[in-house]
């Protein structure tokens, strides 16, 4: 299994479903209902998320996953 795949794996673990970390809507959604965290507003959605990354792991993984080709 490579990284990203394992990432997605975790990610989906940690989400309790299904999730497609590319969509800034699924990501928003999960992260405000689920770990009730609220995204400050920043240019982009990776920028929002590196600003709160080290408060929760699933935000790490998003980041990387969202960052990674």
């Amino acid at each position: 299994m490579n990284s990203k795949a394992f990432m997605l794996q975790r990610i989906c673990i940690f989400a309790g479903k299904e999730i497609d970390p590319m969509v800034d809507a699924e990501v928003e959604t999960l992260l405000r209902d689920k770990f009730n965290v609220q995204l400050p507003q920043r240019r982009s959605l990776d920028d929002s998320l590196a600003s709160v990354a080290s408060d929760l792991e699933i935000v790490e993984l998003i980041l990387q996953y969202r960052t990674q080709s």
